[in-house]
């Protein structure tokens, strides 16, 4: 059975936004930028390159949890990019979103910082990619709901493989 709420995770950069927006056009399912749940506050502070605390995603991670539960209410499915970087941010959404499985696209520092320098129009500056990479904790083998995909050098083929690995 295919969880009712998919969330995409990875560094900024990493692809969760346009891996997501294909599956979600794929799968007919809804989909939403954790990006655009985060409070001005947190914007704010990304934008002049301060890392966000612990405490700076909890009502981030909650505002996710609660439209999470609106999409499962309607008896809907969706996909939520959000970074989910720490196992503790894994399990807080873990414990609020009764149907969930995490796609984890995984990729090196070099290759997110080369797409981060390309994107454009984004508040998250590419001085911010190392504190990611640090506060980083990959999934291992006791998070059983998470799917991880290599980025490839290119969109369409980590799309590719991301539905391939999601059958």
């Amino acid at each position: 059975m295919i969880a009712q709420i998919l969330i995409i995770m990875g560094v900024s950069g990493s692809g969760k936004t346009s891996v997501g927006k294909s599956i979600a056009k794929e799968q007919k399912r809804i989909f939403m930028d954790g990006d655009d749940l985060h409070p001005r506050a947190n914007i704010n502070k990304m934008s002049q390159g301060i890392p966000l605390t612990d405490e700076d995603r909890q009502g981030w991670l909650d505002t996710i949890v609660a439209e999470a539960k609106t999409i499962v209410k309607r008896g809907e499915t969706g996909i939520i990019a959000c970074s989910a970087l720490k196992r503790q941010y894994r399990d807080r959404l873990r414990s609020g979103i009764s149907s969930i499985n995490f796609l984890y696209l995984k990729a090196s520092y070099e290759k997110v910082s080369q797409q981060l320098a390309a994107r454009q129009g984004h508040f998250m500056p590419v001085s911010l990619l190392r504190s990611q990479f640090d506060l980083l904790q990959e999934p291992d083998e006791g998070e059983a709901d998470v799917t991880t995909v290599e980025v490839q050098d290119n969109l369409e083929a980590t799309i590719a493989i991301a539905l391939k690995a999601l059958v």
